[in-house]
């Protein structure tokens, strides 16, 4: 009797051990439950349309004449920039755009008015830029690169000046430059953005003449020219 007493014990207890773990169970925090992060793919390429201030130095001289000097003219133009991003801060950018300066004599009576001609510029200019990443949507940048300056359509101005002096044939030829730059664009979203960009550019071109027709004549047209440039940027 006292065994079946024991056994009709533990087989209560067992029982309500076993009612009591769902009630247990059931007073337990839930799980958190955790969602994979969304991967976005990160596109390396970036495109801007800017219009772009050229801005000279006037400055140069004609070797054969003694105190002469050169002055280039400004212009304003459309630009497209093409970036890729190596890295998130590290970049390569393009620059294509073509650009028409008119250059005049000034100095000594002999240059001074003198129309020496018209020529267009195809400045390819390529930079390597650091970008700066901790400052939200403006992202500042700086860069260095090199530029090479092709020019073509070239004019001689056939004008005498009150000098009597007439470039009758002009010259520039196509030189390497190096290129300092900064910049920063301001993203509106991931896609959209506004820039601002400035680039110096040590151009200095060589250039021969004839002057009346007759007499030839060499120099260095000391462009120099600041770039600064703002516009659309779009990241891809």
């Amino acid at each position: 009797m006292k065994k079946f007493l024991a056994v009709s014990s533990l087989a209560l207890a067992t029982a309500l051990a076993g009612a009591a773990l769902p009630a247990q169970a059931a007073d337990l925090p839930a799980a958190p439950v955790y969602k994979a992060p969304v991967y976005e793919p990160w596109n390396p390429w970036m495109i801007r349309l800017r219009a772009l201030g050229v801005i000279t130095d006037n400055s140069g001289h004609v070797d054969q004449v003694l105190g002469s000097g050169l002055s280039t003219s400004d212009t304003v133009v459309p630009e497209l920039d093409i970036s890729y991003f190596f890295t998130r801060n590290i970049a390569a950018e393009l620059i294509l755009g073509v650009t028409k300066h008119h250059v005049t004599g000034t100095g000594v009576p002999a240059t001074n008015g003198l129309d020496v001609g018209k020529a267009w510029l195809l400045p390819p200019t390529l930079t390597l830029q650091y970008h700066f990443t901790d400052f939200g949507a403006f992202k500042p940048y700086i860069g260095g690169g090199v530029n090479y300056t092709f020019f073509f359509s070239q004019s001689a101005g056939n004008v005498a000046n009150g000098a009597g002096v007439a470039v009758t044939n002009s010259h520039l030829k196509d030189s390497f430059a190096p290129v300092a730059q900064f910049g920063f664009d301001y993203m509106i979203d991931k896609h959209w953005g506004w820039n601002v960009d400035v680039k110096k550019i040590w151009l200095r071109p060589n250039w021969d003449g004839t002057l009346n027709g007759v007499t030839p004549v060499s120099g260095k047209v000391n462009l120099d020219p600041w770039l600064v440039g703002t516009g659309i940027t779009y990241k891809f």
